[in-house]
C-alpha cells in the first residue's frame, strides 16, 4: 500500500475546541486548553504516524481582529496554515454564523484543497437544531464536507480521522516516525505554566504574560527547570506572586504535576516573575518569544 503524508490544518474562531480536537487526534496534550479566548498563541504541530501514513496536524490561534502587534503575529500563524495545508479543517461551534475575519472566510470558500467543516459541541444541541446547522453550513460552503463532532466527548473524531486519511496525498513522511511534535521540551514547559496562569488569574493578567524557560536540565531521575514569567507592569508582578507568594506557588504546583505526567519523570520547577514593559508591542521581544513569522 502506498504511503500517505500531509498537513491537516485546524482553523476557527476562539473557543471552538480546536486544541481539544488536536489533542484527541494526537493522543497527547500538546495544545493547552482553557475556557479563555486566545489560549493558543503559536502554531503547534502534532504528528500522528502509522505504518502507511503520517498526518501532521496543525493547531492555530483562534481568528480575531488584531488589536496589537502580538495578535498580528498570531494571525500570521493562521495565514501560514492556509499556505501549506493538504486538508483544511474549519471548526465551528453549534450556533456560530461565520469567521470573525471576512478575508479568511473567503479563502476557505475559494479553497482548492479539501475543506471539512467540523460542527463541534453537538452534545450540547438538540437534533433538530443540529440538522438546521448542517444545512446552513452546507449552503454557505457548498464545496465543503460537513461533519458533526464532539471533540470533548470524542464523538465522530475517529470517523473524521479516517476521512482525512482518504483525502491525503501519497508521499514520504515529513518528520521521523518517532516524532510527535515540532516543538522543543521548553515550549511545553512554557505552555503548561501559561495554561495555569490562564486558569488562575482574571481580566488582563493572562494576556499580559509570556513565559520563558531559562534552564532545562534532564538528569536520570529528575528534570530541573527554571522558568521566568514575564509581565508588562509592576502591578501585574504583584498580582502574579500574590500574598506571601501564594498565587505563584499554586501555579507552580499545578504546572509541575502536569509536566511530571507529560515527561514521565519527577520535575523540580522554579518560577520567577520579571517585568518586561510592553513586550506585546515590541518587535524584538516578540521575535525573542517566537512570534517572528
Amino acid at each position: 500500500m502506498a504511503h500517505k503524508s500531509g498537513f491537516v490544518n485546524i482553523i476557527g474562531n476562539p473557543n471552538v475546541g480546536k486544541s481539544t480536537l488536536m489533542n484527541a487526534f494526537v493522543g497527547e496534550k500538546l495544545s493547552i486548553i482553557t475556557s479563555k479566548a486566545q489560549t493558543t498563541r503559536h502554531r503547534i504541530f502534532g504528528i500522528v504516524n502509522g505504518d502507511d501514513f503520517q498526518v501532521v496536524f496543525s493547531d492555530t490561534p483562534g481568528i480575531i481582529k488584531p488589536a496589537y502587534q502580538l495578535q498580528e503575529s498570531m494571525m500570521g500563524f493562521v495565514k501560514s496554515a492556509f499556505e501549506d495545508a493538504d486538508v483544511l479543517l474549519y471548526m465551528v461551534e453549534i450556533g456560530e454564523k461565520g469567521l470573525k475575519d471576512d478575508t479568511f472566510f473567503k479563502k476557505i470558500k475559494n479553497s482548492d484543497i479539501p475543506v471539512l467543516v467540523l460542527l463541534n459541541k453537538i452534545d450540547t444541541s438538540e437534533q433538530s437544531f443540529l440538522e438546521e446547522q448542517m444545512q446552513y453550513w452546507q449552503e454557505l460552503l457548498p464545496d465543503a464536507e460537513i461533519h458533526p463532532i464532539s471533540a470533548l466527548e470524542n464523538f465522530n473524531v475517529e470517523e473524521v480521522f479516517n476521512r482525512i486519511l482518504e483525502l491525503l496525498p501519497e508521499g514520504p513522511p515529513y518528520y521521523p516516525k518517532d516524532q510527535f511534535t515540532d516543538k522543543p521540551e521548553r515550549f511545553f514547559v512554557n505552555e503548561s505554566i501559561r495554561e495555569k496562569i490562564l486558569q488562575n488569574y482574571k481580566k488582563e493578567i493572562p494576556y499580559s504574560v509570556e513565559v520563558e524557560t531559562e534552564e532545562f536540565l534532564e538528569e536520570e531521575k529528575i528534570i530541573r527547570i527554571r522558568s521566568v514569567i514575564m509581565v508588562e507592569r509592576d502591578s501585574q508582578k504583584g498580582i502574579i506572586i500574590g500574598h506571601k507568594g501564594g498565587a505563584l506557588k499554586k501555579v507552580g504546583i499545578a504546572a509541575r504535576a502536569d509536566l511530571e505526567k507529560f515527561f514521565g519523570k519527577q520535575v523540580h520547577l522554579e518560577l520567577y516573575v520579571k517585568v518586561n514593559k510592553n513586550w506585546r508591542s515590541n518587535t524584538n521581544q516578540l521575535k525573542r518569544f517566537g512570534y517572528n513569522n
